[in-house]
């Protein structure tokens, strides 16, 4: 029989090693694949030197690889998920029978042809033994194609967990970037504090105010609740920061009716009293007044608020993102359970929310 009908063997136990051979380094799965099937090339080049010319040990080595890399990702790729895995196991079956004799054969007659046409210097004849040596190394190199999926899937696994692991430590890595950041920041505006405190206190008790929004920015705005007297201090806290940037005194009352130990979500009640300092105050005006109801009926909170409107008639599309934005987040939060209403009554604004305490 002619040297090239003879067949390259690979064990299982050596194909698994090619197949993880590369995982010490970070190929890509694609490139994984390209440097086992060069080593399968180099494999069967180097085994058949022995015994042919180098360009004949190369078209066969070449012609060989393309063959088990055929029939290799002809079932991984296809037969296998859009037949095995869709629950077509009896058609699985008859297309892998077929599609191995079909690849038995046709791997038969190139290889004979070329050795003829190249190689040979008597023609040879294609014998039924040929055929059936060629069949039989496509039923082992079919075999081996689920080692080799296994291999793809690990690999695909490995790299995939490698990341996740890369993505939390970097996640970790960017948290105390954020922690050290605002507290440096925090200890940098308590020093001005203290020495603002000694040539302007009112101005180091803004400054204080200040540094107290900050610290509800970091500490409390990521948590899912808060205590509600913590955001009534940001609420006033901030009132007393916009304060300062009106020419007349404000004619403000917030009147608080509510257990200060009583939860609920962070910022919900923000939106409103930032409203009434953006939209609903005129700053040449000495008649501003602003009307904070904080009350607790029945296990609901209900917040309202009443502004007056400057004499230019207020824009309804200047305010109706905050607003619908806050809508949003109430149904994502309480479903149908809430209530929401603003009202614009010429002169006067009026703002009420009514939620369920936690």
């Amino acid at each position: 029989m002619p040297l090239l009908f003879k067949q390259v063997g690979f064990s299982r136990k050596s194909f698994v090693l090619l197949s993880m051979l590369s995982f010490k380094s970070k190929p890509t799965i694609v490139q994984l694949q390209w440097m086992v099937w060069g080593f399968v090339f180099v494999v069967i080049t180097l085994s058949l030197l022995a015994m042919d010319s180098f360009w004949q040990a190369i078209t066969y080595a070449l012609l060989n690889t393309c063959f088990y890399a055929t029939i290799i990702y002809g079932n991984i790729l296809w037969l296998f998920p859009r037949l095995y895995l869709k629950g077509k196991v009896a058609l699985y079956i008859l297309a892998v029978i077929i599609f191995l004799l079909a690849m038995g054969a046709m791997r038969a007659f190139i290889t004979l042809n070329i050795y003829n046409l190249l190689f040979a210097k008597h023609p040879e004849p294609m014998t039924m033994k040929a055929v059936i040596s060629m069949i039989v190394g496509g039923i082992m190199i079919f075999l081996l194609s689920f080692v080799f999926r296994i291999a793809i899937a690990y690999f695909a696994l490995k790299r995939q967990s490698e990341e996740i692991l890369t993505q939390k430590t970097q996640a970790e890595i960017n948290l105390l970037k954020s922690q050290v950041q605002p507290h440096f920041l925090f200890n940098t505006l308590n020093n001005i504090y203290y020495e603002a405190y000694l040539e302007a206190p009112r101005t180091a008790a803004l400054i204080e105010r200040l540094s107290d929004i900050m610290r509800y920015f970091v500490d409390e705005s990521p948590k899912e609740q808060v205590n509600l007297g913590t955001e009534i201090q940001f609420l006033e806290n901030y009132i007393a920061l916009e304060k300062i940037r009106i020419r007349y005194d404000i004619d403000l009352t917030f009147h608080k009716d509510s257990s200060t130990a009583q939860s609920l979500p962070p910022m919900l009640l923000m939106t409103f009293v930032e409203n009434i300092f953006k939209h609903g105050i005129d700053k040449s005006s000495n008649e501003n007044k602003i009307e904070i109801s904080l009350t607790q009926q029945n296990g609901r909170l209900i917040f309202t608020t009443t502004n007056t409107l400057p004499q230019t008639p207020l824009s309804i599309s200047s305010t109706g993102f905050g607003i619908d934005n806050l809508r949003k987040r109430l149904v994502l939060l309480y479903g149908s359970n809430f209530e929401l209403q603003v009202q614009n009554k010429g002169d006067i604004y009026v703002a009420n929310l009514n939620i369920p305490l936690a």
